[in-house]
C-alpha cells in the first residue's frame, strides 16, 4: 500500500450459499482507493458492487483475498478487531437516508458522537459549512429533506477524519437537485483528504469520480 492509499484489496473472491447452490459474487478482484480521490464502482445490478463495498468497509470477510485499511491487514483480524478498525478508520453511508442517522440526535450531536468514537476531527461547524449545512446544526433528521439527510450522513461518516468514506448508492432515492448537491459533497470530502468510494448507477456521481471501476459478473472489466 502506497502512502496515499487508504484502501486496497487484492484477489478478493466472495461466494454466498443459497438453499440450492453457491453464488459467486466476486472473482479475484483487486482495487485500491487513494486519499483525495473519488472512486466509483459501477456495473449492472448483481455485478458485485455492493458486495465489494461491504468487503472494503469490513462489513464482510471475503472467502479469499486480502483487504488493507490504512495499511492494516483487515483480513487477518478477528471480528472484534475489524469492528474497531471500521469505527476508527472508515465511514459508511447507506442508500436510504433515514438508515444513516439517529432520530433523537441533532446534526451537531451526530458529528460530536463520531468525533468522540474516532478520537479526533475538525470542528463540526467547519465540516457542516463545507457541505452547505452550516445552518442545520440544531436540526434533527425529521426536520431535514432527504438530500440534507444524505449530506449530513456524509458529514457524520467524515467526522473524526477517517481514512476512507464508502457510500452505497447514496443518490438512488433523491431527486436530481438533491443528488447534484450530494455529488458536490462527495467531491468536497475528497478534497479534505479522504478516499471516497461510491457504488452507483448515477451518471452524475460517475462524472465527479477520479477513478471508475466497472464490475461485470463479479469481475473487473
Amino acid at each position: 500500500m502506497t502512502p496515499t492509499e487508504a484502501l486496497r484489496c487484492e484477489d478478493v473472491h466472495q461466494t454466498y450459499q443459497t438453499a440450492t447452490h453457491e453464488v459467486v459474487a466476486l472473482q479475484e478482484v483487486s482495487v485500491s482507493a487513494a486519499r483525495g480521490r473519488v472512486t466509483a464502482l459501477v456495473g449492472p445490478s448483481g455485478s458485485g458492487k455492493s458486495t465489494l463495498l461491504r468487503i472494503l468497509a469490513c462489513l464482510e470477510r471475503p472467502v479469499r483475498g486480502r483487504v488493507e485499511i490504512d495499511g492494516v491487514d483487515a483480513t487477518a483480524m478477528s471480528a472484534r478487531g475489524r469492528r474497531g478498525l471500521r469505527r476508527r478508520r472508515l465511514g459508511y453511508v447507506f442508500q436510504n437516508p433515514v438508515d444513516n442517522l439517529l432520530g433523537y440526535l441533532t446534526v451537531d450531536e451526530h458529528l460530536e458522537l463520531a468525533a468522540r468514537l474516532r478520537g479526533t476531527g475538525r470542528p463540526s461547524g467547519e465540516l457542516l459549512a463545507t457541505l452547505g449545512l452550516g445552518h442545520r446544526g440544531d436540526s434533527r433528521p425529521s426536520g431535514l429533506s432527504g438530500g440534507e439527510q444524505q449530506r449530513v450522513a456524509l458529514a457524520f461518516a467524515a467526522a473524526g477524519d477517517p481514512a476512507a468514506l464508502l457510500a452505497d448508492e447514496p443518490t438512488a432515492q433523491l431527486d436530481r437537485a438533491s443528488a447534484h448537491l450530494v455529488g458536490d459533497a462527495v467531491r468536497r470530502l475528497a478534497a479534505l483528504g479522504h478516499a471516497v468510494v461510491v457504488a452507483t448507477h448515477d451518471p452524475e456521481l460517475v462524472a465527479v469520480a477520479d477513478d471508475v471501476v466497472e464490475l461485470v459478473d463479479g469481475r473487473i472489466r
